[in-house]
């Protein structure tokens, strides 16, 4: 087995942290135990883990290594590696796709193994379960600010119009009764094929001066 080394430090832990050689020596170790080919280790120094991968040059480049080698990339911890869990999942979801694996030594895990998997895999459920949360609130957030008539994007919605405060949105009476009449259609198990063909034929037309789309329609009844 292959095997990249990624160290570290940030410039306030070059002193009380962990240091890069304490770093590389721990890899060389785990890389000697497990005979694998330490092939390189990559560092970056001085540089805060709040900053992004386009930020730390070493990371860039040992993640292009290991996966050119699909062998594993070795760090001595998580907190090394990325900012939070969500970039290490993303990290890992990287490595996986490129067929390597990663190691970390103070957490103990190792996808090259079942139970480092195992571990890893619900460090990404986690993860989910946290973007999920992030996107049900944005849902709530956006469901209230419509129920309140706010404008929630830069379009006005089919059937309203900006009010004069320039925030609130307000019926627009000729394409509500469009919306009406899409409503009683689709109520009656009409197609929003055959619904678009029929407010063609009707000529109604949409605010480009052209007839409804069906993308249009279907969004007219989402909203309905």
């Amino acid at each position: 087995m292959k095997a990249i080394g990624y160290v570290r430090v940030s410039t306030e832990e070059q002193t009380n942290g962990v240091s890069l050689e304490a770093q590389v020596a721990k890899i060389r170790v785990w890389c000697t135990l497990h005979d694998a080919e330490l092939v390189a280790i990559y560092r970056d120094e001085g540089i805060s883990g709040y900053k992004g991968r386009e930020s730390r040059p070493g990371l860039d480049t040992a993640l292009k290594q290991v996966c050119k080698l699909k062998g594993s990339l070795v760090v001595y911890s998580l907190s090394r590696l990325a900012r939070n869990t969500r970039e290490t999942i993303e990290i890992g979801e990287c490595l996986n796709t490129c067929g390597a694996d990663l190691v970390s030594l103070s957490e103990e895990i190792n996808t090259t193994t079942a139970a480092g998997k195992m571990v890893f895999r619900m460090l990404a459920v986690l993860a989910e379960f946290e973007r999920d949360q992030i996107s049900e609130r944005t849902t709530m957030a956006m469901a209230h600010k419509r129920a309140q008539g706010h404008r929630i994007s830069g379009q006005v919605p089919y059937g309203t119009r900006l009010a004069s405060d320039g925030k609130t949105l307000e019926p627009e009476p000729a394409e509500q009764v469009v919306i009406e009449q899409v409503k009683a259609l689709r109520g009656n198990g009409v197609s929003i094929r055959k619904i678009v063909a029929t407010l063609a034929d009707n000529g109604v037309l949409g605010r480009t001066g052209k007839p409804l789309d069906i993308a249009q329609v279907h969004r007219v009844v989402a909203r309905a």
